[in-house]
C-alpha cells in the first residue's frame, strides 16, 4: 500500500465518486489506493467503503482548511459537487472555487473536475427558443459548472475536465415508463426526436479511473462522455424488450415540462431541450474514446439487463 498513489475522492458515497471508489478498490493490483472523502464517515455507505479497504476521511467542500488537510499526501483527486443539494448556481461556483484552492494548496498532481457543457455557447441568452433563468443562465446547473472550470485553470491545478451527462438511473425513477388508463406502458420524455446521450452513473467513475491510469496524459484536456446515444423511441424499444411488453414513446413538449408544478421544472425543461436541439452535445461524446478509457462501458441494453430487480417495480 505504501508505494501506491492516493486518489482522494470527493463525494465518495455518491453516484460518481462511489463508482470511482469501487473501481479503485476492485483493482487490487493497480497503482492506486482510494481516500474516500465524505461529510459523514459514520454513514452506511462510508462504512461499507471502509470495510472494502478504503481510507475514509470526513471533509466538507465548504471547509477549505479541512479539505486541504484531507488532500494532504494524495497525488490525485476527483472533484464533484451536488447542485441538487442547494440548487444555487452561486453556491455551485463557490464550492468549486474552494476545491480548486484546496487542490492547489495541497499540491495535487492531477485532478478530475466533474463538469458540464455551457449551454449558452449553443443557445445564447437572447435566443427566445428557450427562456433565460435567473437572469443569466439557460440551464443553471450546466452553466455554473462550466463557469467553474476557470477556477482550476486560474489556480494552475493540472485538471481534466470530465463533462458528464444524463444518468440512465433517472429512467427508473420519476421518468420510468408509466401505465396509462388503457393499461399500456408509456415512456414520456421531453426529447422530441433528438438523441439522448446517457450513461450509467457507475461508468462515470470507471471512466474517471481510466483517465487517472493514463497518468498526466489528459491533464488540461476536456473529456466528454456517454454510454450510448438513443432517441426516445429507441429507449422505449429497449424497455419493451427488457419488460417483455410494448412500451410506447410520447414526446413531451418542452413547454409542458417547464410548466410542471415542482421545483426545477423550468430548468429540466431547458435541459432536455438542450439535449434534443444541440447535436454537438452528442457528437462531442465519442463512444469509442470513452470505451478506450473504460472497456466495461455499458450501453443501455446492458444496463437494463443488470437492473432487472428495479425493472420489476415498473
Amino acid at each position: 500500500m505504501a508505494d501506491k498513489r492516493v486518489i482522494a475522492v470527493v463525494g465518495a458515497t455518491g453516484a460518481q465518486g462511489g463508482g470511482l471508489a469501487r473501481a479503485i478498490l476492485a483493482d487490487g493490483g493497480g497503482a492506486f489506493t482510494v481516500r474516500a472523502l465524505t461529510r459523514n464517515a459514520a454513514s452506511d455507505k462510508a462504512r461499507e467503503l471502509a470495510a472494502q479497504g478504503a481510507e475514509v476521511v470526513e471533509a466538507d467542500v465548504r471547509d477549505e482548511a479541512r479539505l486541504t488537510e484531507a488532500f494532504d499526501g494524495a497525488a490525485h483527486a476527483y472533484l464533484v459537487t451536488n447542485f441538487w443539494d442547494h440548487m444555487s448556481p452561486e453556491q455551485e461556483k463557490q464550492d468549486a472555487a474552494t476545491m480548486a484552492r484546496a487542490a492547489k494548496k495541497a499540491g495535487l498532481r492531477h485532478v478530475i473536475w466533474s463538469t458540464l457543457d455551457d449551454t449558452r455557447d449553443h443557445i445564447p441568452l437572447d435566443d427566445e427558443r428557450m427562456p433565460t433563468l435567473m437572469g443569466q443562465y439557460k440551464v443553471p446547473h450546466f452553466d455554473a459548472k462550466a463557469e467553474a472550470d476557470r477556477f482550476f485553470i486560474d489556480a494552475g491545478v493540472p485538471t481534466t475536465f470530465l463533462r458528464t451527462t444524463f444518468y440512465w438511473e433517472s429512467l427508473l425513477g420519476p421518468m420510468a415508463p408509466k401505465r396509462g388508463e388503457d393499461g399500456r406502458l408509456v415512456l414520456a420524455l421531453p426529447m422530441a426526436d433528438g438523441k439522448l446521450a446517457g450513461i450509467a452513473s457507475e461508468d462515470i467513475g470507471k471512466t474517471a479511473y481510466g483517465i487517472f491510469k493514463r497518468g498526466d496524459e489528459l491533464a488540461g484536456r476536456t473529456v466528454s462522455i456517454a454510454g450510448e446515444h438513443l432517441t426516445g423511441a429507441e429507449i422505449a424499444a429497449h424497455f419493451s424488450k427488457a419488460l417483455g411488453e410494448e412500451v410506447g414513446y410520447v414526446p413531451v413538449p418542452f413547454d409542458a415540462m417547464r410548466a410542471q408544478p415542482w421545483p426545477a421544472a423550468a430548468e429540466l425543461g431547458n435541459m432536455f431541450q438542450f439535449y434534443a436541439q444541440v447535436p454537438q452535445f452528442v457528437t462531442d461524446r465519442d463512444l469509442d474514446v470513452v470505451r478506450g478509457l473504460n472497456p466495461e462501458l455499458q450501453n443501455f441494453e446492458q444496463w437494463l439487463a443488470a437492473h432487472k430487480t428495479a425493472l420489476a417495480g415498473i
